[in-house]
């Protein structure tokens, strides 16, 4: 499996004499490529209405591109997955580049923190959150103070006069 890309998928039931014009379904899929995208579309529709594959067509894939893919951006994905004990409504927060890297560290986050697999996590929505005072966890709000320094431990000293051997290891620590 690749790095994961957006994909906007828009299918419906096949035209009948009985509905000649048959609504339209829009899904917003978080897939490695457009194969996966149109069988998560499926698996999703056919949970949400009476619609499969078989008697379905899909009318537009579309890839959605990141606007700004330079800017750092917050965002709030709200999920629900199956753990060993049942199944469980999330919300979290992560700072990424764009919505697909979001995505990316929830699902690591989720592998690490909770042992969820991909196939047991559904998300349910991804929004950037813009205002300041919209952030709930505490981890992603540490991170938007004005003055933040990192400290930086295991710096070498630079060297004076070039040896390549010494007499002693360098001390890192101060």
């Amino acid at each position: 499996m690749g790095r994961l890309q957006e994909y906007q998928v828009i299918g419906r039931h096949l035209p009948s004499d009985s509905n000649p014009s048959p609504k339209l379904y829009r899904m917003r899929i978080f897939a490695p490529n457009d194969v996966v995208a149109k069988s998560r579309f499926w698996y999703f529709l056919a949970k949400l209405r009476k619609i499969k594959k078989a008697n379905g067509e899909i009318v537009s894939l579309n890839k959605i591109h990141e606007k700004r893919p330079q800017k750092v951006k917050n965002f709030g994905i709200w999920i629900r997955y199956d753990s060993r004990s049942g199944t469980h409504n999330m919300y979290k927060e992560y700072r990424e580049m764009s919505r697909c890297d979001a995505v990316q560290a929830m699902y690591q986050d989720m592998a690490s923190r909770h042992r969820a697999r991909f196939r047991t996590i559904h998300i349910l929505k991804v929004v950037e959150v813009k205002k300041v005072d919209d952030i709930r966890r505490p981890y992603i709000r540490q991170l938007l103070q004005k003055d933040l320094k990192f400290p930086l431990p295991h710096r070498n000293p630079p060297k004076s006069n070039k040896h390549v051997f010494a007499a002693k290891r360098p001390a890192t620590f101060y």
